[in-house]
C-alpha cells in the first residue's frame, strides 16, 4: 500500500484485500470482516467503504437482485498505487498554480496546461506500450518505434516535437512553441479545434512579469506524470481550479454552479443507465458529470457507458472548457454544442426539438433581452414557448419553458435552479406559471438557502417538472422549505453550503412525499389557486421557530430567590450609607 493512504484506512484495505482479493463482494461481507477481524464497529463500515472509494481502492456497482445494496471489487496495489500517490500532489501543483496567477491572468490557462500535459504524457505513455508490441510481432527496435508513432496507436494525433517534454526544452520559446503545439494539434485532431483554440500563450506573455509566469508554470506541471492518474483524481482536480477562481469570476458574470447544489438535483431526477440528459446551459459541464459520475456509483461503470449526455452553450470560451472537463473525467459519449438555445436550439428530431428524459440546468437568473418579438425568431418557437412570453427583463419562464418541451413526453423529468423571483412575480410571468400549474406538471418546488451561489447572496430555488406525475402526486405541489438547512463554507467567508445531511433530508423528504412541519407540505393545486397561482415557498411552509418548554414552578422559585438576593444587597446598601453618615 503506498504511504500516503493514512493508517487507518490502510490496514482495513489490507483486511479486506487479504479476503476477497479481486473478487466481488457485499456489504455485508465486508461488515464481517471488518468486525470480526478489524475490530471496527458496524456503523464504521459504510464510512470505511467510502473512504476506499473516495481513494479510489474499491469500486462499487448496483446489486442487481437487490437494488438496495451494493456489489464491491477491490482494485489492486498495482492498479492503484501511482493514482494514490499523484493525488496530493496534483493538489500541491494546483495551489501552487493558482498562487502564481491569481487574479492577474486568466485561470483558464492553468486548465489548458494540465489538459495538454495529460494527453501528451497519454501519447508517451501509449507509444511505450505499442514500441512493446510491435517488438514482440518481431519488429527491430527502430521499426517499432516508427511504427508506434502512428496515429492508430494514439488517442490523439500529436506529433512528437509538441511533446511536453520536448515543448519545455526552449525556457527562452515557451510562448511560441506552445501555440504552435495548440494550433497543430488542433488542426490534426477536430476534435479537439474548439478546446485548444482558446489560448494564444504569446499574448499571454506580452509583458515579462507573464513570461515568468508561464516558465513556473510549465516547471510546475512538468513535475509529475499524469498518464496513470484516474480520471476521478484528474477531474477533481479540474473542478478545484473552477471553484478556486469562482469568486473572482462572478463578478465578471461567469456562473459557477456549487456541486452540492447539482448533487442535490440529480439524486432527486435519478437518471439510470440507457437514458438521455439534457443541459441547455451546459457551461463547464457539471450536470452532465454529476449525472454520469451518479449512474457510476449507482449502477456500475458499464451503466454509465449506456448514458447519453448532451448539453449546449452560447459561451465560445465556457464550451471549451466544458470539453476539457468531460476529457478530463474520461467521459467520451457527450455530444456539445455552441449556441444560442433559445433562439438555436441545435439537437434536432424531425421537424422539432430533440425529446430527452431528464433536462437539468442553471440557466442564467433573470436574463434581459428575450421578450415575445425575440422570442418569436427562435426556432420551433410555437412548439417551445407554447405558455406565453416573457417580459424582457427576464427570461427564467422561457427558460423553463423550453426545457419542459425538451422533455421526453413519456417520463421527461426537468430540473431547473432558478431565481427566487420568478416563483412569485406579476405580469407575465405569473400567466405563464398559472398555465403551467394548470397542467400539473410542477412537482416539487425547494427554497434553497442563501448565499450558497457565488454570484448572488439570493436564496435561489429549485423547480422540479414531471410530465408523468405519479397518481398520488397528481394536482399537488409538493412545497421544500430548506432555507435553514446549510452550514457555513468551510474556505469563503461569506457564503454557505449544503451538507451531506441536508442534501439527504432533502432528497429523503422528495423520495417519501413526507411532510415535516416547518420544513415540507404538500399543496392541493385548489390552495395554489386561492394564492393567485403564487408558488412563494414560504406561503404554504415556513420553518418554524424552536420552542423553549418553561417550567413555570421552577422559573417562579428562581425569581423569588433573585428578590432575596437584592433585598440582601440593599440592605448592606443601607449599613454602608449610615456609616458614612
Amino acid at each position: 500500500m503506498p504511504k500516503t493512504t493514512n493508517e487507518w484506512i490502510e490496514k482495513r484495505y489490507e483486511l479486506l484485500l487479504a479476503e476477497f482479493k479481486d473478487k466481488e463482494f457485499n456489504g455485508d461481507d465486508a461488515k464481517r470482516v471488518l468486525t470480526e477481524q478489524g475490530k471496527s464497529e458496524e456503523s464504521s463500515v459504510p464510512i470505511i467503504l467510502s473512504e476506499l472509494k473516495k481513494k479510489c481502492l474499491i469500486e462499487a456497482k448496483l446489486d442487481s437482485q437487490d437494488s438496495r445494496k451494493r456489489i464491491y471489487q477491490l482494485k489492486l496495489p498495482n492498479e492503484v498505487i501511482s493514482e494514490i500517490l499523484t493525488r496530493s500532489d496534483i493538489e500541491s501543483i494546483l495551489k501552487k498554480a493558482a498562487d502564481l496567477i491569481r487574479t492577474r491572468v486568466d485561470y483558464k490557462f492553468i486548465l489548458i496546461l494540465l489538459f495538454l500535459k495529460r494527453i501528451s504524457d497519454k501519447w508517451t505513455d501509449e507509444f511505450k506500450k505499442a514500441v512493446e508490441e510491435s517488438k514482440k510481432a518481431g519488429l527491430t527496435q527502430d521499426e517499432a518505434e516508427q511504427e508506434a508513432k502512428k496515429a492508430a496507436y494514439h488517442e490523439f494525433d500529436m506529433p512528437e516535437e509538441y511533446l511536453w517534454d520536448n515543448l519545455r526544452e526552449e525556457v527562452n520559446e515557451l510562448p511560441e512553441k506552445f501555440s504552435k503545439a495548440l494550433k497543430t494539434i488542433a488542426e490534426k485532431n477536430s476534435e479537439l479545434k474548439d478546446v485548444l483554440d482558446n489560448a494564444d500563450f504569446i499574448q499571454f506573455t506580452s509583458n515579462n512579469e507573464n513570461y515568468e509566469i508561464l516558465r513556473q508554470l510549465v516547471e510546475l506541471f512538468s513535475a509529475q506524470k499524469l498518464h496513470h492518474v484516474s480520471p476521478d483524481i484528474l477531474g477533481d482536480a479540474y473542478e478545484w481550479i473552477l471553484r478556486f477562481f469562482a469568486p473572482d469570476k462572478a463578478k465578471e458574470g461567469e456562473v459557477y454552479t456549487p456541486r452540492e447544489v447539482i448533487n442535490l438535483l440529480v439524486r432527486i431526477l435519478k437518471p439510470k443507465e440507457k437514458e438521455s440528459v439534457y443541459d441547455p446551459t451546459v457551461a463547464s459541464g457539471g450536470m452532465l458529470i454529476v449525472s454520469h459520475k451518479y449512474v457510476e456509483e449507482t449502477y456500475g461503470k458499464e451503466a454509465s457507458r449506456r448514458l447519453f449526455l448532451f448539453g449546449q452553450e452560447a459561451n465560445h470560451k465556457t464550451l471549451a472548457l466544458g470539453r476539457m472537463n468531460m476529457y478530463i473525467h474520461d467521459i467520451r459519449d457527450v455530444q456539445l454544442a455552441f449556441g444560442d438555445t433559445i433562439l438555436y436550439p441545435k439537437f434536432k428530431e424531425g421537424e422539432n426539438i430533440k425529446k430527452f428524459n431528464v433536462v437539468i440546468a442553471n440557466p442564467p437568473w433573470n436574463q434581459d433581452g428575450y421578450d415575445e418579438n425575440v422570442a418569436k425568431r427562435g426556432e420551433f418557437w410555437k412548439t417551445r414557448f407554447n405558455y406565453g412570453f416573457v417580459p424582457k427583463q427576464s427570461a427564467d419562464w422561457l427558460w423553463i419553458q423550453h426545457m419542459l418541451a425538451s422533455a421526453s413526453d413519456e417520463n421527461g423529468r426537468v430540473g431547473v435552479v432558478i431565481d427566487n423571483g420568478c416563483l412569485f412575480r406579476g405580469g407575465k410571468e405569473s400567466v405563464i406559471r398559472e398555465s403551467i400549474l394548470k397542467a400539473d406538471l410542477i412537482e416539487c418546488i425547494i427554497l434553497l438557502p442563501e448565499k450558497l451561489f457565488y454570484n448572488t447572496g439570493a436564496p435561489g430555488a429549485i423547480i422540479i417538472l414531471n410530465k408523468n406525475k405519479p397518481k398520488e402526486r397528481k394536482d399537488k405541489v409538493f412545497f421544500i422549505n430548506s432555507s435553514r438547512d446549510f452550514e457555513k463554507h468551510p474556505e469563503v467567508r461569506k457564503l454557505n453550503i449544503l451538507a451531506e445531511k441536508d442534501i439527504k433530508k432533502i432528497v429523503g423528504a422528495y423520495d417519501n412525499f413526507s411532510e415535516e412541519a416547518g420544513f415540507s407540505r404538500i399543496v392541493d393545486l385548489a390552495e395554489i389557486q386561492k394564492q393567485d397561482f403564487n408558488l412563494n415557498v414560504s406561503l404554504y411552509v415556513f420553518p418554524e421557530d424552536e420552542k423553549e418548554d418553561i417550567n413555570i414552578e421552577k422559573e417562579w422559585r428562581d425569581v423569588q430567590d433573585l428578590k432575596k438576593e437584592e433585598d440582601k444587597i440593599d440592605k448592606k446598601i443601607e449599613v454602608f450609607l449610615k456609616e458614612i453618615k
